[in-house]
């Protein structure tokens, strides 16, 4: 009889290990590109929301009508540039006003979709893991504010409890939860009745436990992609209630308050007013669809590999 031979050992293929998160979305927005720029487009407006009052050159709200509807890239005596993006009917200094304005608008967005995300994604797993009842009532929340024009409510809100960013923010949060219900309830009903949450009910969990530590660490990726299309609707949304002139005080720069304030303008034929916030709010959240975007093929787990 043949015996084996000690000397050769078997081989054993080791499978080689998965790449951080951190490699794998540095390689995947390599490939794609145009997230690149996005987050350059994004990264430059962060930064200067954040660092506005040491970045602007003027003060956004000192008038001058002396020097209103001055042109792009005016200079003054000595030949040097003294109104960048040029002046507004009032004489402010419209490249301080935009700098300033990205506060309010990436303030407002993040923080109606924090309020909207928290919101239905607490109604949106309750439902879907209680079913019955609970299940009913909250869905049917959802279909009549699905029904309502949701313009028209934040109109009728914002008149009763005047502009502002903290009357403005509750309303376009209210305004999303909708969504992030819906997608909550579908991916906890496919969940629950898998083997870790029956896992976690054997060990003695709770309800609240299991929702909160084996149920929304599974359905929180589709959230997350939502969540980036939802902070460029509340910088949308923002603006044309600021247009309308009920989204925050006159006072503060807003792109759709500096939008409203440029209507005249236009019909003069200044058309630099409207041009630079309108451009402005173009990029931003043209830049967070582009991310939106990637972020959905990103977690994606069936295009992981390609």
């Amino acid at each position: 009889m043949a015996t084996a031979n000690p000397s050769i050992a078997p081989v054993v293929q080791l499978k080689p290990p998965e790449p951080s998160v951190l490699k794998r979305a540095a390689r995947s927005l390599l490939k794609a590109k145009w997230p690149i720029l996005a987050l350059f487009i994004l990264g430059a407006v962060v930064f200067m929301a954040l660092f506005a009052a040491q970045i602007v050159p003027k003060d956004p709200n000192r008038q001058n009508l002396v020097e209103r509807l001055f042109e792009p890239l005016h200079r003054d005596e000595s030949g040097q540039i003294q109104y960048f993006l040029g002046t507004d009917g009032l004489g402010r200094d419209l490249w301080s006003r935009i700098i300033y304005g990205a506060q309010v608008s990436l303030a407002v967005g993040v923080m109606a979709v924090a309020v909207g995300g928290i919101m239905g994604t607490t109604l949106g797993i309750l439902a879907g893991y209680r079913g019955g009842w609970v299940d009913d009532f909250i869905m049917r929340l959802a279909d009549i504010q699905l029904a309502f024009p949701f313009i028209l409510l934040a109109i009728m809100v914002l008149v009763v409890l005047g502009p502002g960013v903290w009357n403005l923010v509750p309303v376009l949060g209210i305004g999303q939860w909708v969504t992030y219900a819906r997608i909550a309830r579908g991916q906890t009903i496919s969940q629950r009745e898998k083997e870790y949450v029956e896992a976690a009910r054997s060990m003695g969990a709770g309800d609240l436990r299991v929702m909160l530590r084996a149920i929304l660490p599974n359905v929180i990726a589709p959230l997350i992609v939502i969540a980036s299309f939802n902070v460029a609707s509340a910088i949308l949304a923002e603006a044309s209630l600021s247009f309308l002139g009920l989204g925050v005080p006159p006072t503060v720069p807003t792109w759709g308050g500096i939008l409203n304030e440029s209507r005249d303008q236009i019909l003069a034929g200044k058309w630099w007013p409207a041009f630079f916030p309108g451009l402005a709010i173009m990029l931003t959240v043209l830049s967070l669809n582009i991310l939106g975007d990637w972020l959905r093929d990103f977690l994606d787990p069936r295009l992981r590999g390609k």
